[in-house]
């Protein structure tokens, strides 16, 4: 064997043996602990500390300082944009709630613990939100709002106390619509703006994982039947400040699906880093064929539909 062959399989060896090692450390670093582990429990609670923290700080200086401030007051916005932005809270208390719950899993802290500081920290934040909300004088704190996070939360928390498990996920979808262009400053300029304002594009799930209900051996661990609710022809929260054009134009409706999913946590894998990055995305649903059903009585399928 020459210099060269011998160079590169030195090469080789090393490198993988590095990789290896550097895998072995990332996986060690994902692996829950088996019992408390004070130092990743005291850098959980630092973390969401800094991140929520800062989020709010982010918010003041961004969304709310350019408003005037007013006594703290409550505002009916239950029957704006057909309660889409309702789920939305819903969706983000649970699922923040569900991360706060799982990290500090991760950190080996009881079960008690997970629930009371880790599943009530969307609730918490989102609750906070609602306050700033209540002190501007453009907006005004919302008891549909309130409701809608203590359901997301109740949604997580619930489970975990029946079934030490969550076989309903709440999950969401997005495409771009048309809508965006007859209302950019309320609707979102750009693909990143849409995401958040759009929600004639929005869609939020409840994902079923049927074998967890029905124990049937021939149905996968991982398969979900989804339930979707959305909105289409929304042009602002309600009506009474759209011209008449655009209202002739664009009529209010609720959407309503049904679909198949897939729960990403059931995929069984030894590897902590792939069951963390498979929670995370299982906020997300698949795109798949899907039966919609709207208020009017339409039916429609679709081949894919996200």
């Amino acid at each position: 064997m020459n210099k060269i062959p011998v160079f590169i399989v030195s090469f080789l060896v090393l490198f993988f043996s590095w990789d290896l090692k550097a895998q072995s450390k990332l996986e060690s670093f994902f692996t829950p602990s088996d019992s408390l582990n004070q130092p990743r429990k005291n850098a959980v609670f630092a973390t969401e500390g800094v991140l929520l923290g800062g989020t709010l700080i982010g918010l003041n200086q961004i969304w709310y300082k350019d408003y005037p401030k007013s006594s703290f007051h409550f505002k009916n916005d239950n029957n704006d944009w057909l309660q889409m932005d309702k789920i939305g809270h819903l969706y983000s208390t649970y699922h923040i709630g569900r991360f706060g719950a799982e990290t500090l899993a991760w950190s080996g802290a009881s079960e008690r613990e997970q629930l009371l500081y880790g599943a009530t920290l969307g609730f918490a934040f989102l609750t906070t939100v609602e306050v700033f909300d209540g002190f501007s004088q453009e907006w005004g704190a919302s008891w549909g709002d309130v409701i809608a996070n203590a359901t997301g939360t109740g949604l997580y928390v619930s489970q975990e106390l029946l079934w030490n498990e969550q076989r309903i996920v709440s999950k969401f979808s997005f495409h771009r619509t048309r809508y965006a262009k007859l209302r950019a400053d309320a609707l979102g300029n750009g693909f990143n703006e849409e995401l958040l304002k759009d929600y004639n594009g929005q869609t939020y799930w409840l994902s079923v994982n049927l074998h967890s209900f029905t124990k049937a051996k021939f149905i996968p661990e991982w398969f979900n039947v989804a339930l979707g609710y959305g909105a289409d022809g929304m042009i602002s929260g309600n009506e009474d400040s759209i011209p008449q054009e655009l209202l002739a134009e664009n009529h209010r409706t609720r959407q309503f699906y049904l679909s198949l999913d897939v729960d990403l946590t059931k995929i069984k894998t030894k590897s902590s880093v792939l069951k963390t990055v498979f929670s995370i995305f299982n906020t997300v649903k698949i795109p798949a064929p899907t039966l919609e059903i709207s208020s009017f009585g339409r039916t429609k399928w679709h081949l894919i539909y996200f």
